[in-house]
């Protein structure tokens, strides 16, 4: 596609604050929101925290900050599109759906499939107890029939090429409709590499009219990676969650840098920097909300 649409992964899951210059607070988020936006980004993809004292590097499903939240980053981004998180482990999803039901974004993700998420240290040692980030059928199905209900648009986090393949099974077996929307998560330990030479292969195991993108876990090696996903025409994601380093090697100070350097991936390709209304009809988003 001419146009990139730019995503920006404004937090993470757990990383902590007191370490790295990962946005906590509604005020924090929509700051860093508003850096990204101006740099290009028309997508937040929002991960909340909690916002007790000392408690910052910790998930919350609380729907109070989910409108703290995402209702400060609106405000400071007109138009933006709020692409929320819903990832947990375990059967229990009624945080992430109360959250949608509360600030209903226009977008979602949707982890289209489990894995065991690993990593190992250089000793032998795991980094932490071998865990499996569990995403059963039945699951995404639960997922898929509220974001019908609230017309929000899924995104499907895909961690490996199986996970690919069975979006277009979900869209065949009636599990949501409109425009699919793939992310190709590369660069976890036990899922797919941050690999140009497997980028190229991956949008052909998308359905069909899928609009594509990748995010990209790492350090200063994701920067040709990202600039191989605008040269074959894919979206493009990045942000504190992701990385803290830019193409140079040195740190970043916060997410407009890292989405500056995004926009001149698709600048280097000839491509042009989606708007927010440009994005929402490649989408196929509802109206603004």
């Amino acid at each position: 596609m001419d146009k990139a649409i730019l995503t920006c992964a404004l937090t993470g899951v757990l990383t902590n604050p007191k370490q790295h210059p990962v946005p906590v607070t509604p005020d924090q988020m929509a700051a860093e929101a508003r850096d990204a936006f101006n740099a290009g980004a028309t997508v937040m993809h929002v991960h909340l925290r909690r916002q007790e004292d000392g408690a910052g590097h910790l998930p919350s499903w609380d729907p109070d900050v989910a409108e703290s939240v995402i209702g400060a980053i609106r405000a400071a981004c007109p138009g933006v599109i709020i692409n929320l998180t819903t990832g947990v482990i375990g059967k229990d999803i009624s945080g992430p759906l109360e959250c949608l039901r509360r600030v209903r974004p226009e977008a979602a993700a949707c982890n289209a499939g489990s894995l065991n998420y690993l990593k190992i240290r250089d000793d032998g040692s795991w980094a932490w107890p071998p865990m499996v980030f569990d995403n059963p059928v039945e699951k995404i199905q639960q997922y898929l029939a509220v974001m019908n209900e609230l017309h929000i648009h899924p995104e499907f986090e895909c961690f490996d090429v199986g996970i690919v393949r069975s979006v277009g099974m979900f869209l065949k077996a009636g599990m949501f409709s409109g425009v699919p929307e793939v992310n190709f998560v590369m660069g976890v330990a036990s899922g797919m590499p941050c690999d140009a030479d497997l980028l190229t292969l991956l949008p052909r195991y998308a359905p069909t009219g899928a609009v594509w993108q990748a995010t990209l876990i790492g350090r200063r090696e994701i920067w040709p990676v990202h600039q191989k996903t605008a040269d074959l025409g894919g979206m493009l994601r990045t942000g504190l969650e992701d990385t803290f380093y830019l193409p140079d090697g040195g740190k970043a100070s916060g997410n407009g840098v890292l989405i500056e350097a995004l926009a001149q991936c698709a600048r280097n390709a000839g491509r042009e920097v989606a708007n927010p209304s440009e994005a929402r009809a490649m989408l196929g988003l509802r109206s603004q909300p």
